[in-house]
């Protein structure tokens, strides 16, 4: 499994370089690493059950916790799921984009793609590449291109260093836009539920959808949908989560401190050991940077690393969603 030769894909035009041999690898049951608007994912064919067991074998994925299917257009919807008709035309108005639903699946869809669930997850992403895969291999069952717990990949460089001589193929097209997984919502229910906050937040989902729930999974609980259970997006290294006026604490020890530009200017000018996030006037920047700050700080000189805590609304709550499980000793 470890001594695939893996064939790396430079893209540098989105829409018109060759996506030929990737498209041919996934139709023969091989895995290909593509970048989305969010993270980069790890693709098979999703109606071919034997290349999608092999996902989870690369990864070291638990089996009980289910992939998000890729379709390049809205109009593929009902090709994979059953989807309500009031529900379809919100679909179309603000897909493709960072968010996946959680729909009845048809029969052509494999249960090793929902962990046997009846219900599958269906994401139409932003990302040029990502839909002309699609277009061209069919219906992608993918979930981040990293090995099960890491940080999720933003960037090629990062898909190679975890899965190198593990897949077929990687392609490289640059960094993903978001830096965090899509947001999830269950359409299965009365009132749509949010199993996993993302891009977009709570308080747009509530203004389309009208009203929204956030679903608390227990511990016990079989996953309704990627990254509800399990310790995720973790360094190897212990990171813990502090209040912003508590890092100074941590200034003379051998701990990378990682905050937002606003909190270093003001509680940690001419401090060497940190690294800044983001800004938290843009908040987008501190999710793009998320994921490489927490392999950043495994790379480091530093034995530990502390994060700042940030508050819970618009997309710091998907933020801090993230944080939380890569603290989590669970």
């Amino acid at each position: 499994m470890h001594n695939i030769e893996t064939k790396i894909v430079k893209i540098e035009d989105l829409y018109n370089d060759s996506i030929d041999q990737p498209c041919e690898i996934l139709k023969n049951g091989g895995l290909v690493a593509f970048p989305t608007e969010t993270v980069y994912g790890l693709g098979a064919l999703a109606t071919l059950p034997d290349a999608v067991k092999k996902i989870f074998q690369v990864k070291g994925r638990p089996g009980d916790n289910p992939l998000i299917v890729h379709i390049d257009s809205a109009d593929k919807i009902r090709e994979v799921a059953y989807v309500d008709d009031r529900y379809l035309e919100i679909i179309e108005k603000i897909t493709p984009g960072p968010i996946t639903f959680v729909l009845r699946k048809r029969e052509n869809i494999p249960y090793e793609v929902t962990a046997g669930l009846e219900t599958v997850g269906v994401r139409i992403p932003a990302h040029p590449v990502a839909q002309r895969l699609s277009r061209c291999a069919g219906p992608i069952a993918a979930p981040s291109a990293n090995l099960s717990g890491k940080p999720s990949p933003t960037d090629a460089a990062t898909v190679i260093e975890d899965l190198r001589y593990r897949i077929e193929c990687i392609i490289d097209a640059g960094e993903s836009a978001f830096g965090i997984e899509s947001t999830i919502v269950d359409l299965t229910r009365t009132v749509p539920l949010v199993l996993r906050p993302g891009p977009i937040t709570m308080e747009e989902l509530s203004t389309i959808f009208g009203a929204v729930e956030y679903y608390q999974p227990r511990q016990d609980e079989k996953p309704l949908a990627p990254g509800m259970k399990y310790r995720h997006y973790a360094p190897e290294k212990r990171l813990q989560m502090v209040e912003p006026s508590e890092l100074a604490n941590f200034i003379d020890k051998d701990v990378l401190i990682l905050c937002s530009k606003e909190t270093k200017e003001s509680f940690l000018k001419n401090v060497d050991n940190v690294y800044v996030l983001g800004e938290f006037e843009r908040p987008y920047t501190i999710a793009q940077n998320l994921y490489r700050s927490l392999r950043y700080l495994d790379k480091s000189k530093y034995e530990e690393g502390v994060i700042e805590k940030f508050p819970e609304y618009g997309i710091f709550f998907s933020i801090m969603n993230r944080i939380k499980k890569a603290i989590s000793k669970g």
